[in-house]
């Protein structure tokens, strides 16, 4: 793989390893999460720590897309919003596309052996 893709999947690996790693860490302090917040904190965790070591990154890949997809339609509904949070929600939503982009990039430079 070349050096630039080795960049790329750790940069996008990092987002996942830091929510993931933040929520639990805030979890481990006492900050009140639910439990679903806790299930898609660790799995943001192991999504993130798969594509950093290239092991299945076609399936992790597709399920950060997936997730990141769903996280953007369901939380991030910038069209329902009032003027002042519409923004906030539009960059977060166009965050979590940039992001899905990026994951597809590096998809196509992905060889379908499994590692």
């Amino acid at each position: 793989m070349k050096p630039e893709t080795v960049l790329a999947r750790l940069l996008l690996a990092s987002v996942f390893l830091v929510v993931g790693g933040y929520r639990l860490w805030l979890a481990y302090r006492g900050a009140p999460l639910s439990n679903g917040t806790l299930v898609l904190s660790a799995a943001e965790v192991g999504l993130g720590l798969a594509i950093a070591a290239n092991w299945r990154l076609r399936l992790a890949a597709g399920v950060a897309m997936v997730a990141l997809l769903a996280d953007a339609a369901l939380s991030h509904p910038f069209w329902q919003r009032e003027t002042g949070a519409r923004s906030e929600h539009l960059l977060h939503f166009m965050k979590n596309l940039g992001l899905v982009g990026g994951l597809l990039l590096l998809l196509s430079g992905t060889s379908g052996k499994r590692r």
